[in-house]
């Protein structure tokens, strides 16, 4: 299988409503288009997780950034810049994304990815992807394909054919900032 054939398959998918099983940067995840509320609360049944505990979105660059927050705090931009490992920030008063995935404090956990089938199939939707870990809630999170549950496969519309031999790194560091310019660690 090669890389644009996966985009495309999990394009088709993901444009239908469904959910895929997909390597990050990170960890696999379970994805979908991070507008549609439908297909996000699929992802949330299949992991047995309460709406409330809401989850990240990948995104492709600056753009989609200012697609879905009005207003970026400076110390973000310095923040991605200076990172060296995957680092997810979560941002205040998101818009324009499915209202299931945002925190009841109004908040949204993203996380740019340079990862080629991530940003790639992003650039196709024109969208953010949700990524959440493929897990039940409350069950360790697999590092590697052959540790996911074949309970999580089975309930995916798509398990992309992509770096399945592959060990994932760890999960990325969390950091919130909030609009006037607090940041907090929230898993490192």
């Amino acid at each position: 299988m090669n890389t644009s054939d996966e985009i495309h398959n999990a394009y088709e998918v993901i444009k239908n409503g469904g959910i895929i099983l997909y390597p990050t940067d990170t960890v696999w995840g379970i994805g979908c288009d991070a507008t549609n509320a439908e297909a996000v609360a699929k992802i949330y049944k299949l992991k047995q997780r309460a709406e409330t505990q809401s989850m990240i979105v990948l995104m492709n660059g600056e753009k989609m950034m200012y697609n879905v927050f009005k207003d970026i705090p400076e110390v973000a931009w310095q923040i991605i810049d200076l990172s060296e490992n995957p680092t997810t920030l979560i941002l205040d008063k998101p818009r324009n994304v499915a209202p299931n995935i945002i925190s009841s404090d109004n908040s949204l956990g993203i996380r740019i990815v340079k990862e080629p089938f991530c940003f790639k199939l992003m650039e196709k939707m024109k969208k953010p992807l949700v990524s959440t870990s493929a897990n039940i809630s409350g069950q360790p999170t697999p590092i590697a394909f052959k540790d996911i549950s074949p309970e999580i496969i089975k309930g995916v519309d798509y398990v992309v054919n992509l770096h399945r031999e592959k060990i994932g790194g760890k999960p990325s560091t969390i950091i919130k900032l909030t609009n006037d310019s607090q940041v907090k660690v929230i898993r490192k």
